[in-house]
């Protein structure tokens, strides 16, 4: 039987692209299901949640901090600006990252978020996620924040003193530094469990001094607020990065 050479080389090429394509196909449904995290990983397995307003999420927290965190291996960082992601995260990881002023608003995230906390794992709740965002979300402010912020100065430079140098989290830092961001002030609730406050802000001149990094006195878990993290003066500045490494140890239990 004669076999048309055109015929036969077109026959070879689409048996082979489709080959190929399986291939492909192959490839990518097995990634789609190994684990994000290694079961056996020294790192500490962090989700942050960004996005919401008059913040650059990518930026600081997405890129800066990220790579402050992931570096020489401390962590190993997923990022999100998507809640909905957080539920289906959260079995996996040691420490959750809330940066965001964007709504978290799925009940089912909410009651996972606390179970979370209530099973002894790490929180920090960085600048934005430390606002009162959330009217019908109260008990986030009142039990995780043990306050919050309505307001803040306008941006510019402002002074901060570490008031407890013998805590992990301050150790080898600057006892006090002077930098450019929004100072929160940020209020105390008095019926939540409390805080314990490790560096505190104030502008020069001023009597008015607010926390700024501090511990929040939760039953169980361990819990951060960090007020820094406007822009590339605090993501980028060592002592800030040195403060949030040891945060996520200390949090993480490590």
């Amino acid at each position: 039987m004669k076999i048309h050479h055109s015929f036969f080389s077109r026959t070879v090429k689409k048996g082979t692209l489709l080959m190929l394509l399986l291939s492909m196909i192959s490839l990518s449904t097995s990634w789609a299901h190994q684990p994000y995290f290694k079961k056996k990983s020294k790192s500490i397995r962090a989700l942050m949640v960004g996005g919401g307003s008059s913040h650059d999420f990518d930026k600081w927290y997405k890129t800066a901090d990220v790579e402050t965190l992931e570096k020489d291996g401390l962590a190993k960082v997923i990022y999100t600006n998507d809640p909905k992601s957080i539920l289906a995260t959260l079995p996996e990881i040691d420490v959750l990252i809330l940066c965001n002023n964007q709504p978290i608003t799925d009940e089912a995230t909410r009651k996972a978020i606390f179970d979370f906390v209530e099973a002894g794992k790490g929180l920090i709740l960085c600048h934005a996620a430390l606002w009162y965002n959330w009217a019908d979300w109260s008990v986030y402010n009142a039990n995780l924040v043990s306050g919050g912020t309505r307001n803040h100065d306008r941006y510019g430079a402002f002074d901060v003193k570490i008031v407890n140098p013998k805590h992990p989290i301050t150790k080898k830092t600057q006892a006090q530094f002077t930098l450019k961001d929004e100072l929160y002030h940020f209020q105390i609730d008095a019926n939540g469990p409390g805080i314990e406050v490790l560096a505190t802000g104030n502008v020069a001149g001023s009597d008015k001094v607010y926390p700024l990094l501090f511990v929040v006195k939760h039953p169980k878990a361990k819990i951060v607020g960090f007020t820094l993290g406007h822009d590339a003066e605090s993501h980028n500045y060592l002592p800030y990065q040195t403060l949030l490494r040891n945060t996520l140890k200390w949090v993480a239990k490590k």
